[in-house]
């Protein structure tokens, strides 16, 4: 597997269209960066749950997930499902986001997410972030939409582990949902592992990506 490692990372954007959802699909490569650059400047945005049990369940779960770093997270009350009703609401707050940062990589949904909010935000990131490096997360669920991913972040068993334990802990709210549970995500992490040689893996999408073969 050839691997490239990208210029060092000091700011992080994260967008999500729903609380849970960057936990979910970048949980462990979190967990990764921030171990190894304490002090990291994370920008978060999600989109909806605002005002709900979801938020602080939100700003509990990135603060485990974001060991160390310097976390500003902004959860909105949009509502869920309706994202192409609110699409001025949803651009003018991701652009809100890029006004306050210039991030070296970005998490967002992927482009190709079956779910329209999910979608939907994957359509808005690159109206604002013209000129940034963004890895586009995945999220097992019943549409059946997992794809063919291109990039790959290598998982420690420890940190794979801790990912589930931190999923299972700080989202409550979905543990009643019959596709929440340690199977599903360790399940996932594996088969991208597999794809990757390595134990487990997160995966994620990208649409474009500048090389510097001279190493200048």
């Amino acid at each position: 597997m050839i691997g490239f490692r990208p210029a060092a990372v000091t700011r992080l954007a994260l967008l999500a269209a729903h609380c849970d959802d960057l936990a979910i699909g970048a949980g462990g490569s979190l967990l990764t960066l921030c171990a190894a650059r304490p002090g990291l400047r994370v920008d978060a945005l999600v989109l909806s749950g605002g005002g709900t049990e979801r938020e602080a369940e939100e700003h509990a779960a990135l603060a485990a997930f974001c060991p160390g770093a310097d976390l500003r997270l902004t959860v909105l009350k949009l509502p869920d499902g309706r994202l192409p009703a609110t699409w001025g609401e949803a651009k003018a707050a991701v652009e809100e986001l890029r006004a306050r940062t210039d991030p070296d990589l970005v998490f967002a949904p992927n482009p190709g997410d079956a779910h329209q909010d999910h979608r939907g935000l994957a359509k808005l990131v690159p109206t604002a972030f013209r000129d940034h490096q963004v890895l586009g997360y995945e999220i097992v669920k019943w549409d059946g939409d997992l794809g063919r991913p291109s990039v790959y972040q290598p998982l420690t068993p420890e940190v794979a582990e801790e990912k589930v334990t931190l999923l299972q802990r700080h989202y409550p709210s979905q543990r009643r949902r019959p596709w929440y549970d340690r199977e599903a995500f360790l399940g996932l992490a594996r088969i991208r592992g597999i794809e990757c040689q390595a134990r487990y893996a997160e995966a994620f999408h990208t649409t474009k990506l500048t090389l510097d073969l001279a190493g200048g």
